[in-house]
């Protein structure tokens, strides 16, 4: 809510705000939901179960929407949200995105572009698990995060860290953090505090192109030698 000026926030919070300590659970997957949430201080994990075990699905910061499935009638949580630091968040019941819309259309117009990039993350997040090695998943997120932020070549550095990388990926902290490693080793990738930093893009792109070609070779049975 950049866009809104001081008094106007206020208000809004004042309305809809709703605090939340680290730890806390804002929802678990499977209840019924009746509102989405809009995140504006803290950070908070989305996480998922797959086949019995959760699985982390990405870092939400200021700024973002989540929650937003339980805006339709009927639909459970598709996910769990823990609080990983003291935040604020909007909560939106139906109501008040209707209330929103015709009120602070900078507020709805926000809302729109973060439907619209939730969307598209959950198409990218279901590219990355149709890779099969972890390697190729790891620089597939990096290309991804590189195109997002409009580079076209050169050195690139991100607004992203190992943590929000194995998100990303569904990998853990440890595989992804000794995937970045290797990069490093390779001259590809850059670390600089919790932040990373692609050193040449266009080298990178070819890796993954290389990555590509190794993930086809292997999963290719071949002549069958069996007689």
């Amino acid at each position: 809510m950049d866009d809104l000026g001081p008094s106007e926030r206020v208000r809004l919070v004042s309305r809809f705000g709703r605090p939340f300590s680290a730890g806390d659970v804002l929802f678990r997957e499977g209840e019924p939901g009746g509102e989405a949430l809009l995140l504006q201080e803290g950070r908070v994990r989305l996480l998922k179960r797959v086949r019995g075990v959760e699985r982390s699905l990405m870092i939400l910061r200021p700024g973002d929407l989540f929650g937003e499935s339980a805006l339709v009638p009927g639909s459970p949580r598709t996910s769990t949200a823990v609080a990983l630091s003291d935040g604020l968040v909007l909560v939106i019941e139906q109501g008040t995105l209707h209330n929103l819309l015709e009120t602070h259309p900078g507020v709805a117009n926000k809302l729109v572009h973060q439907l619209v990039r939730r969307l598209r993350d959950a198409e990218d997040q279901i590219e990355l698990m149709m890779l099969r090695d972890g390697q190729s998943k790891i620089v597939a997120a990096l290309l991804k995060a590189a195109q997002a932020s409009g580079a076209t070549g050169g050195a690139v550095k991100l607004n992203l860290s190992p943590m929000d990388l194995s998100s990303r990926v569904g990998l853990d902290v440890h595989a992804v953090r000794t995937g970045v490693k290797r990069l490093r080793a390779g001259e590809y990738l850059d670390v600089h505090g919790d932040r990373l930093e692609i050193l040449d893009l266009d080298a990178l792109r070819k890796l993954y192109g290389l990555l590509g070609t190794k993930d086809q070779i292997s999963s290719d049975p071949g002549d069958d030698p069996s007689p």
